[in-house]
This record gives structure tokens, C-alpha cells and sequence, in this order.
């Protein structure tokens, strides 16, 4: 008995807490960087950013179909942002640094230095983002290749 209660007495009594952070709670996709590319959104910026990839190709075509739609979205941000935290998964990569850096410098290839792929991201500063389409298919899959990146 002795030996135990020895070993107990030496332990700190400091307790130790573990951060606990609820499903939903910390986003993926901040909901203020949604806004802001939702003041370009009739090129359909925020519904790529949330991951809505077909309707920001029709708001990309049809000028946030028609200026009705992109008004409408403004009301829509604060659900496709609880949406796409749900959808995409959180870890090393952040969604919302990823997408700034693929917006302003995607064509040199930033995003993907960011994400640790060195040799397109090579290929991207050295051919403009390969002539503007591996840019573009960039846009359209970012949310999908950060979450495979961060599982």
C-alpha cells in the first residue's frame, strides 16, 4: 500500500484540459471572406468559394443570373458557410488562406506552393498557371483537393 500511495502523492495537481472545439464551430470557410467575394459575385466568386461549383459556373455565364440571384445570395452567405464547414474537412491547409492566395496569385502557382505541390506549382509560375487552365480547374477544386489534403 505504500508504494501506491507514494505514486499518488508525487503526481502534480494541475489538472490538464483538453481543447474541445463542437462539429460546426470552427470553420472551414469564413463567412466575411464569402462576403467579400460575394461584392465580385456576378462572376459567381463566392459560390466557387463555398463550394458550389455548377451554380458558380451559371452565375460565372449568366452574371449572377441576372444581378436577381447574386442579390438573393447576400441573404444565402451565412448557410453556405455553415454548409461548406460541414462539407469540407479542417486540418493543415486553411480553406480561406488557400482561396486568397489561388485568387490574387493563382496564375503564379501560389496556392499550390502552399499545399506542398512544389513541381506544379513550378509549372504554374513558369507557364502563367498553364496558359489560365490548370488556374481555372484550380478554382473549380480547391475545397475538394484541401479536404482529400487534410484528411
Amino acid at each position: 500500500m505504500g508504494f501506491f500511495s507514494s505514486a499518488y502523492s508525487e503526481t502534480p495537481t494541475t489538472r490538464q484540459y483538453v481543447k474541445y472545439v463542437p462539429v460546426g464551430y470552427a470553420r472551414t470557410h469564413e463567412r466575411m471572406l464569402g462576403y467579400v467575394f460575394w461584392l465580385v459575385g456576378f462572376t459567381g466568386a463566392h459560390r466557387f468559394f463555398f463550394g458550389h461549383t455548377l451554380t458558380g459556373i451559371l452565375w460565372f455565364f449568366t452574371f449572377g443570373l441576372f444581378g436577381i440571384g447574386w442579390l438573393v445570395d447576400l441573404f444565402l452567405i451565412p448557410g453556405m458557410s455553415q454548409t461548406a464547414t460541414s462539407r469540407f474537412h479542417p486540418g493543415r491547409y486553411d480553406y480561406n488562406v488557400a482561396w486568397l492566395l489561388c485568387v490574387f496569385l493563382g496564375l503564379l502557382g501560389v496556392h499550390r506552393f502552399y499545399q506542398g505541390k512544389f513541381i506544379t506549382g513550378l509549372l504554374y509560375l513558369a507557364t502563367g498557371g498553364l496558359l489560365t487552365i490548370g488556374w481555372i480547374y484550380d478554382i473549380c477544386t480547391l475545397n475538394e483537393q484541401l479536404s482529400e489534403a487534410n484528411l
